[in-house]
């Protein structure tokens, strides 16, 4: 059973940086991309960062966000990372990590990339 267990998330004050982490299990952790996406209330899913299965080639998407997140991975950890600085208000959305269909990072992320995600965490930015 494929399991995703994200932690780290939080109150932040504006300005401030965050590392969400990402403990994966029932899976070949090192054989596919993984992602990070956020979703605001009442708002879609952003896909803020995709990571290739060796963690070479990274993407960021979102507009608001690509100048400020670095996504990682130690696949002998089975762990993924991301780092999201200068954050904001708008920020502000449930964070959850993503087990990719593929090895790959995908030029149009979408959900049919998916397989598999967390339960999330909040991220809260508020001063």
């Amino acid at each position: 059973e494929v399991q995703l267990v994200e932690s780290g998330g939080g109150v932040v004050q504006p300005g401030e940086s965050l590392r969400l982490s990402c403990t994966a299990s029932g899976f070949t952790f090192g054989a596919f991309a993984m992602y990070w996406i956020r979703q605001a209330p009442g708002k879609e899913f952003e896909w803020v960062a995709q990571i290739d299965a060796g963690g070479g080639i990274v993407r960021y998407d979102d507009p608001s966000t690509k100048d400020r997140a670095t996504v990682s991975r130690v696949n002998a950890n089975k762990t993924l990372y991301l780092q999201l600085d200068r954050m904001t208000p708008e920020d502000t959305a449930v964070y959850y990590c993503a087990k990719g269909r593929y090895s790959g990072v995908q030029h149009i992320p979408q959900l049919r990339f998916i397989t598999d995600r967390g339960q999330g965490t909040q991220v809260t930015v508020s001063s």
